[in-house]
């Protein structure tokens, strides 16, 4: 049942010691870097750059935050501050000054995954580990607990200093992403919900699971959301997998949609997905789409500017492999790049490139495609996207048959003796500057100065969703 709590529940600030992560199976959730996973940072590490990046600021990790397991996640923007989600809740960081960032909240909330988005002074964070109860003192249970909770939570950050809990609603299996969809009429916004992973022991997780929830949040009653719906986006059961390969289709990892051309992109696990979202309460698959040679879990996705292309990840490994080498090769761990032929209910995907950062990395290192958005360039393609220990690549894709990377950010392993998780988990370009949610690094800020990128700075937004993708112009 999805349970809702009004704005009731107190917040602990930034000081107390941050529970661990809760113990759920990390074979069940590729992103799932739980207590142990990683171990303390042994040696400083070095910064590789291509010259055409200034990296301007870089603020590490605060207590309670400076641990392994607080693990640093999405970004969402609204005028002068970023919200970044943590495992273990979430941090809020004043950047009027891009270049030098400050904390201005941190709240204890743990839940995993942390995925956030922003609408107005109304906060979207993802809970993905089963919970006792649904406020942010909830302590870890399993995913067999018939009580155990997981959902959403929406907080009230018009005041960014002082996030406060507004409600929550459960979902089925947890929200380990979800997406923003605008209301036409703004009096509401839409959560599309995705999550997999189910077992028939999981009572509030059950197989086959081949769906999304939808949740209605309205904007005057943020207290009382809507769990509308839970359609089936697979009726066939999706991609079956392959063992020690392709995932099976059980759900979606992550959906972005196009609100102006009525269109969504679901990465979902073992199938690429393209939705008609002019009814937002009824998205629709008009065309699906499979690469069983290359892709072993479709994570995200992209679209271009003019919503006719869309850049798919391959999650390989499951972020936390090094994938970013020669055995690997370029086509695996990669992007699968696609334009979008026909228009409405007609319209296709279809395959054009892969692209994948061109140099390798170490065995130490976790490396693989992952989450990352447009430059606003009138007229060009051009994307940057986090790579785990890869680093940050900024790379171009104006002819879909042919990407190449442009400039590129990066650090030397975090321990070069052995293989831990860390990185950047998301790289976006807000107003100027690219900022980077590090897993274990904490917040860093590019400054990207190069004749291809330079007009994206005249670009501005007041408030930006990575997977709710506005249209830009010069």
């Amino acid at each position: 049942m999805a349970g809702v709590l009004a704005g009731v529940v107190p917040l602990v600030l930034g000081l107390l010691a941050t529970p661990s992560l809760a113990d759920t199976p990390g074979s069940e959730h590729p992103e799932d870097h739980g207590a142990g996973v990683v171990a303390a940072q042994a040696v400083a590490r070095d910064v590789i750059k291509s010259k055409n990046i200034k990296h301007t600021a870089h603020l590490p990790k605060q207590a309670p935050f400076d641990n392994v397991d607080a693990v640093g996640t999405d970004i969402a923007f609204k005028g002068r501050h970023a919200f970044v989600g943590n495992y273990d809740g979430l941090v809020v960081y004043d950047i009027a000054k891009p270049d030098k960032p400050k904390i201005v909240a941190q709240v204890v909330c743990p839940g995993g995954q942390g995925d956030v988005s922003i609408s107005g002074n109304l906060l979207f964070v993802s809970t993905d580990y089963p919970r006792t109860n649904n406020t942010c003192q909830s302590e870890e249970t399993t995913a067999a607990d018939p009580n155990g909770w997981e959902g959403m939570k929406v907080f009230d950050v018009s005041n960014p200093a002082r996030p406060r809990y507004v409600s929550a609603i459960a979902t089925d299996c947890g929200s380990h992403t979800h997406t923003l969809v605008p209301d036409k009429a703004n009096k509401a916004v839409y959560l599309y919900i995705s999550s997999y992973a189910p077992k028939p022991e999981f009572p509030n997780c059950q197989p086959p699971h081949d769906k999304i929830s939808i949740v209605k949040v309205p904007l005057d009653h943020p207290a009382e959301p809507v769990l509308l719906d839970a359609p089936v986006v697979f009726p066939d059961g999706g991609n079956p997998g392959q063992p020690g390969g392709i995932r099976e289709t059980s759900g979606c990892h992550d959906i972005t949609v196009f609100p102006s051309k009525d269109l969504a992109a679901g990465a979902c696990m073992g199938d690429g997905v393209l939705f008609d979202i002019s009814d937002r309460e009824k998205p629709r698959v008009i065309n699906q789409v499979r690469d069983d040679q290359n892709f072993a879990f479709w994570h995200s996705a992209t679209f271009n500017n003019d919503g006719t292309k869309v850049v798919f990840t391959d999650e390989l490994g499951g972020g936390s492999a090094a994938t970013c080498d020669a055995p690997t090769g370029p086509k695996r761990g990669a992007n699968g790049i696609y334009d979008i032929v026909g228009s409405g209910a007609e319209s296709k995907l279809e395959f054009r490139s892969y692209y994948k950062i061109p140099r390798h990395q170490a065995g130490t290192e976790n490396c693989v495609a992952h989450n990352g958005s447009l430059i606003p360039v009138p007229g060009e393609d051009i994307m940057v996207q986090a790579w785990y220990q890869g680093g940050v690549s900024v790379w171009e894709f104006t002819d879909s048959a042919r990407p190449k990377e442009i400039a590129f950010f990066d650090r030397t392993p975090f321990d070069p003796g052995k293989l831990q998780t860390a990185g950047s988990w998301s790289a976006y370009y807000y107003n100027g500057r690219v900022f980077s949610s590090g897993i274990q690094e904490g917040l860093d800020v590019l400054d990207i100065r190069d004749p291809r990128t330079d007009p994206a700075k005249r670009v501005r937004f007041e408030e930006f969703n990575p997977q709710t993708q506005p249209v830009y112009a010069d």
